[in-house]
């Protein structure tokens, strides 16, 4: 979506959908069930548990940090990453609100 049509909607929509978005591959979900189950994680070892080369895991692993899902820090010549669990709280906590508005319609 264009620059001009994201200022049609809400901070929270965008942010949600940018959030979606990030988690909308196989290979960022199984990235995302590693950090949690880890704490934490430098790329080598995310590279290590996934079918995938290092070079990919990166590209997701910067959609995810560009989204708000992860944070990265550089411990010395490793990239150390972990889930923000600030963002996904609410994340999570405003798809729940968009359900409870729900009422059966179908």
């Amino acid at each position: 979506m264009g620059a001009s049509k994201t200022a049609l909607f809400s901070d929270f929509q965008n942010k949600l959908a940018a959030m979606a978005k990030a988690l909308g591959h196989p290979a960022r979900i199984a990235i995302l069930e590693q950090l949690v189950s880890k704490g934490s994680c430098v790329c080598g070892d995310l590279v290590e548990g996934l079918p995938l080369s290092q070079s990919t895991v990166s590209q997701h692993l910067k959609a995810m940090k560009e989204a708000g899902i992860i944070k990265g820090e550089v411990d010395g010549s490793h990239r150390c990453y972990c889930v923000d669990l600030k963002e996904c709280q609410k994340l999570m906590e405003g798809i729940k609100n968009i359900f409870a508005k729900a009422t059966n319609c179908c």
